[in-house]
């Protein structure tokens, strides 16, 4: 029972702190991408928090299993490193016996990592997807400031708004738009207006409308300039693509995922099922690529097992991707991965059993003879 605590709490106090690093890199990240898309006007800033809140349970479903997988790795390679698993193995503890306990740390993180794969994830999306659709129509607004002269989101315009009153009415418009990029002889038009408003339209872009005001347009390298009185002006200051059909799916509940039969149901579902199953199967991996000696130290073999790691993820990916296109039967899916990684496990532990110790005896006789 000693021993069984100890290993357990080895690979854990690794694994929180492995955690912790990595969720602070991708927190940032998303972080930074989010506070852009604030600045650029996509949403108001007042979301930034809750939008890095409702990424959280994406990020923890990638981020467990190579918290996991290098916790493992860490800590049963400073175990060899410092003889303590030379020590357990000489008093009759196995190597099978030191994977099956950890095989009850991977469970715990499997369990969970499964509800927040098929159900936290895909709450979080539709959640966030709600958050910003309602924003969306102040979005526009929400990144004008009054009294200061501001880049529209496409880099196309600038735009100085003295008041905006309460009814989301903007007041004394100032507009310069820039000719396009490439065209030096592209006209440039300022406009002045006494009103205007923020508009969108179902695809995302957004436009600004203007009420009552002049334009002038004009060349940088001419004299003569065009003035123009108008009741009513429309510019574009934002062009939007939103990917419908992978939003969608990713925040289907597992529910709607089930009653669906399309290729990219089946690959959105096999893809939540996929994260959960990597977790205990990399384990099976890990434990037996944790073996190192005095001389290699306890991140000897820390790089190729990043690299294996890798290449199972990449083929998850590519497994998804090739669903989704109907490239190989849905019936296969994608558990021919995990067969193949469930073998590599099976093959690596065994390789130190009685059993495996034969038949690589045997192999090696038979490349002599």
């Amino acid at each position: 029972m000693i021993v069984f605590r100890y290993l357990i709490r080895e690979v854990l106090k690794t694994q929180v702190a492995v955690l912790s690093v990595l969720l602070a890199i991708f927190v940032s990240q998303q972080f930074v991408r989010i506070l852009a898309g604030a600045s650029d006007g996509e949403f108001p800033s007042s979301l930034v928090m809750t939008l890095i809140g409702l990424n959280l349970p994406g990020l923890l479903v990638l981020i467990l299993p190579l918290s996991l997988f290098l916790g493992v790795l860490l800590a049963h390679g400073r175990m060899y490193a410092e003889n303590e698993m030379v020590v357990l193995h000489g008093v009759g503890i196995s190597e099978w016996y030191v994977a099956r306990v950890t095989l009850l740390v991977a469970l715990v993180n499997c369990l969970f990592t499964f509800w927040l794969s098929m159900y936290g994830k895909p709450w979080a999306e539709e959640r966030q997807h709600i958050v910003l659709e309602k924003a969306k129509s102040d979005a526009g607004l929400a990144a004008l400031v009054p009294g200061r002269f501001q880049t529209s989101p496409n880099g196309r315009a600038v735009i100085y708004v003295e008041k905006i009153s309460k009814e989301n009415e903007l007041q004394k418009v100032f507009v310069v738009q820039l000719p396009e990029s490439g065209k030096e002889s592209g006209q440039t038009n300022l406009v002045v207006a006494k009103s205007g408003r923020v508009t969108e339209d179902n695809s995302g872009a957004e436009s600004l409308k203007l009420d009552n005001g002049v334009r002038y347009q004009g060349a940088a390298n001419r004299k003569d300039v065009q003035v123009i009185e108008f009741g009513s002006y429309q510019t574009k200051i934002k062009e939007q693509e939103v990917d419908e059909t992978d939003r969608r799916m990713a925040a289907l509940s597992t529910q709607e995922l089930l009653s669906q039969h399309t290729s990219i149901a089946v690959a959105e579902l096999q893809w939540r099922l996929a994260i959960p199953l990597a977790i205990p199967l990399m384990t099976l991996i890990a434990v037996p690529m944790a073996r190192v000696n005095v001389r290699q130290g306890k991140f000897g073999k820390l790089f190729p097992a990043i690299l294996l790691y890798l290449g199972y993820f990449g083929l998850l990916v590519a497994g998804r991707k090739a669903l989704q296109d109907n490239v190989i039967p849905l019936w296969l899916g994608m558990w021919w991965i995990h067969g193949s990684a469930l073998l590599l496990g099976i093959l690596l532990l065994s390789k130190e059993r009685p059993l495996g110790t034969r038949i690589a005896a045997m192999f090696r006789r038979r490349s002599i003879a």
